[in-house]
């Protein structure tokens, strides 16, 4: 015959039981989704990144006019203040000599992302791309001002996954 006491605290340790599962689970969650960003960041391109590789493509093949297009000014509506023939003096065959070139990577900065590209035996480019629009343009900054830690030091783990080190 069972005793008076014999199921008392059985509700609480499966209470207890089922809170540890479910912290398990959320911490279970965190952890992939954060493993799963990381992945992205070290091995995929941001569109910011693939809008400058785009933009380097169109000038290594001598299409001027797309990638002043792709700059985000164009012939019937040029930039007031960047008209083609600037563009040309800046990335023109005789200033960006463009052959082999490699996107490396784009830093998070503000309204926008710093692309670096090694353009080969030329000096390597910065290449400012706005998020909202995709926009490209000259960085505002040598380097961003408010720098993350924790992406540098993600940055330095890409670089040194595909052999290179950080400039």
């Amino acid at each position: 015959m069972p005793g008076y006491l014999d199921a008392y605290g059985a509700g609480d340790e499966r209470r207890a039981r089922t809170i540890k599962r479910i912290v398990l689970a959320l911490v279970a969650v965190i952890v992939l989704v954060l493993l799963g960003k990381l992945l992205v960041f070290l091995f995929l391109q941001t569109p910011e990144e693939r809008r400058v590789q785009l933009f380097m493509q169109q000038l290594a093949a001598g299409q001027y006019q797309q990638a002043y297009a792709t700059w985000g000014c164009t012939e019937t509506q040029p930039c007031p203040y960047y008209q083609f023939p600037d563009f040309m003096k800046d990335w023109g065959p005789q200033t960006t000599p463009v052959g082999k070139f490699d996107v490396l990577n784009g830093e998070p900065c503000g309204s926008g992302t710093i692309v670096d590209v090694d353009t080969g035996k030329s000096a390597d480019k910065r290449i400012w791309v706005e998020h909202s629009s995709l926009t490209l343009n000259l960085p505002p900054y040598e380097e961003c001002p408010h720098r993350n830690r924790v992406y540098d030091f993600f940055r330095n783990l890409k670089y040194h996954l595909h052999g290179r080190t950080y400039k």
